[in-house]
């Protein structure tokens, strides 16, 4: 019994040691990780920076055509209102 109560505190030392080295290993890893995350994210930032500039053109572009499609629909609204105006004018005459 006396040489358990001996061992066991040793084991219990050695295995709090080792599993104290393994968790500073593992932080260092993840700080490491967390840095290369780091440089990715800001690397992938300055990439959907660059292309700011082509979404306003694209938005500019797609504002145009928009306002242009709208004035086109608007002009064969007002045709076909004056055509069914004329007609209805017409049909009343006879």
């Amino acid at each position: 019994m006396e040489f358990l109560n001996i061992l066991l505190p040793i084991l219990l030392y050695i295995f709090g040691i080792v599993l104290l080295i393994v968790l500073i290993i593992l932080g260092i890893r993840l700080i490491q990780l967390l840095n290369k995350i780091d440089k990715l994210t800001d690397d992938v930032s300055e990439k959907v920076n660059s292309l700011n500039g082509l979404f306003s053109i694209v938005d500019r572009a797609t504002d145009a055509i928009a306002i242009m499609s709208d004035r086109i629909v608007g002009k064969i609204i007002d045709i076909i209102k004056r055509k069914r105006k004329e007609d209805n004018e017409y049909e009343e005459e006879q």
